[in-house]
């Protein structure tokens, strides 16, 4: 659990503070006090003929809320929400823009754009609010004392409406209608294995037959495109690595989703606002996060205990407790991380110039690190050969030397089985890996793993690369076939359908609802990892940025650094030679 002092609540971008001392729990009653008292006003509006509707408790509250969940507020949204005119919405709320309560903050250079926030001190006194109505409703309502399990169930959790157990997912009130069945291509991931295994079950739940087709991740993107250029698609639904996107809209793969079916029955707010935001197109939404997996630092608790070390949070940190901890002599080795040739290595190769501070194409720096949400609108530059990826790549050469022998054919999977096995100290893995050694009693790894962000480099902050997919519409999907793959579509990201994955072995949690489950979260401490990284803003999706042409450059850095990891060149040379290759391929035209 992080301190009070660190946690603060989330827009997306930006963050304002919670002051020192506030405890987690206060904060889930300031969530839940919210939604109560939303609700509460929009039934008393609804319900007391004649009423006299109050902006500056509905424009708090909206403004709240809208914080916490991580949406930008606006002037223009502020006014809508206080449900009076709008001439009187603006009055109100310059008022309490001059009392304090609400800071304006440029979104642009020029300041001509700007977005609302709470203040400290509107934070601070609607903390105090929450208290108090808790104490109320303890005494006038009996509710049950404030540890008790009656009163978590009230209060505790999440700062989304219904916050306390998603129920189970319902069958849908008329059945599917796929001649066929329900035709899916997705990851051979341990998430989408997990619905595999319920195939029967949501099958039940749609009321249709379910034909669901997993490659690997290269085969994935070749089936997805094959598929395209055929007269009409084969799937229904198609998963999305969230880097694709881009080239995915832009060589017409994907439907916009904003076409076949109303945005607002995903409840956008839901989802972690970087697996959202990464599903857009010039800030058009193609895809639904199926999986937002984080990839994480894993570490060996006990390890570092026994040999008196923190967990890492700079990239030098890991170096020493690699040093540390690496005894090849008893097949134990300090570090597992993606290595092999190809599209395994550029990944790593992207992310960790992320750990030192950069993207690997040239990205408008904002807020929390870089805007990745407006690449259709700019000239696409790499950043290969610069000073920042130097040391990244220079700290991969260093991490060599405490990596197992078969380090430079590790991928995926390969480097998760060592470290369940009891092998490494140390891994970087994507959430979705986790069952490896979560679900596995008999793993070195159970029980005895920490979660952090990428530890960071001297010049860069942690951060948690956001992977995963999306499920989307393929743009070629026979039109008498779209209204039902809208039904599933919604069905299987819905938080009923994410819930029941987790709690059948999935590691990824698109939606905030599903992570703060109560249920959910006694299943594995990750989720409560991710949370509090998403908390601090950590979770981005620039480390992967959904240029149209990040395909290309991943396998060229996957190459590039190979030979350099094997001494064929050295990290000079490879920068150079890479970054000559990624501008003749952004040279190419997307067809």
């Amino acid at each position: 659990m992080m301190s009070p002092a660190t946690h603060s609540f989330q827009n997306g971008q930006e963050r304002i503070g919670v002051t020192a001392g506030t405890s987690r729990s206060v904060l889930a009653d300031l969530e839940a006090v919210i939604a109560f008292l939303d609700e509460l006003s929009i039934e008393i509006d609804g319900t007391i003929v004649p009423t006299a509707p109050n902006p500056y408790l509905n424009m708090s509250l909206y403004l709240l809320r809208s914080h916490a969940e991580g949406r930008v507020v606006t002037a223009s949204s502020m006014a809508s929400a206080a449900r009076v005119p709008y001439a009187t919405a603006t009055r109100k709320l310059a008022e309490m823009q001059k009392a304090g309560l609400i800071v304006q903050r440029p979104r642009s250079k020029t300041g001509k754009s700007f977005s609302l926030h709470p203040s400290d001190s509107l934070i601070e006194t609607w903390l105090h609010l929450a208290d108090r109505i808790r104490r109320l409703a303890t005494s006038k309502f009996a509710v049950a004392a404030p540890d008790s399990e009656t009163s978590d169930y009230y209060y505790g959790g999440s700062y989304q409406a219904g916050q306390s157990l998603i129920r189970p997912p319902r069958v849908l009130a008329s059945p599917l209608k796929l001649a066929g069945g329900l035709r899916i291509l997705v990851h051979a991931d341990p998430t989408f294995m997990v619905m595999d295994n319920l195939k029967r079950q949501f099958e039940q739940l749609v009321g249709t037959k379910i034909n669901q087709r997993a490659f690997s991740i290269d085969r994935l993107r070749e089936e997805a495109l094959r598929n395209a250029s055929r007269t009409t698609s084969q799937y229904d639904l198609i998963a999305v690595d969230l880097p694709w996107i881009g080239e995915f809209v832009e060589k017409g793969v994907l439907r916009p989703l904003g076409s076949v079916l109303d945005i607002e029955r995903l409840d956008p707010s839901d989802f972690h606002t970087a697996g959202w935001r990464a599903a857009h197109w010039n800030g058009v939404p193609y895809g639904v996060p199926s999986q937002t997996t984080p990839e994480l630092m894993f570490y060996r608790k006990d390890w570092f205990a026994d040999a008196g070390l923190e967990p890492p949070t700079t990239t030098d940190a890991v170096l020493r407790a690699a040093a540390a901890l690496h005894d090849p002599a008893r097949r134990r080795y300090g570090v597992a991380w993606n290595a092999a040739r190809g599209t395994a290595l550029g990944h790593t190769f992207m992310m960790t110039c992320a750990d030192f501070g950069q993207p690997i194409i040239k990205l408008p720096e904002i807020a929390g690190g870089y805007d990745a949400g407006n690449l259709s609108r700019t000239r696409i530059e790499p950043t290969i050969d610069t000073p920042k990826a130097l040391e990244a790549a220079e700290y991969l050469m260093a991490l060599l030397e405490f990596s197992p022998p078969d380090i430079l054919s590790m991928s995926w999977y390969e480097r998760m089985r060592p470290y369940a096995a009891g092998k490494v100290a140390m891994a970087y893995g994507y959430t979705l890996l986790a069952p490896y050694f979560e679900l596995d009693p008999s793993s070195p790894a159970y029980e005895k793993t920490g979660y952090m962000p990428h530890p960071a480099g001297p010049q860069g902050s942690p951060v948690a690369p956001v992977g995963g997919y999306v499920l989307g519409i393929p743009a070629n999907l026979a039109d008498d076939r779209i209204p039902d793959a809208v039904e599933a579509l919604i069905a299987f990201t819905s938080p009923e359908a994410q819930k029941l994955y987790v709690q059948n072995g999935s590691r990824t949690v698109p939606r905030y609802s599903v992570g703060t489950d109560p249920e959910v979260r006694r299943l594995s401490p990750i989720f409560e990892a991710v949370e509090e990284m998403a908390w601090r803003d950590e979770l981005q999706f620039w480390p992967r940025p959904p240029s149209p042409q990040i395909s290309d450059i991943i396998q060229i850095c996957g190459h590039e650094f190979h030979d350099m990891l094997r001494g064929l060149t050295t990290p000079r040379d490879a920068l150079a030679r890479a970054q000559a290759r990624a501008e003749d391929a952004l040279k190419q035209p997307v067809t």
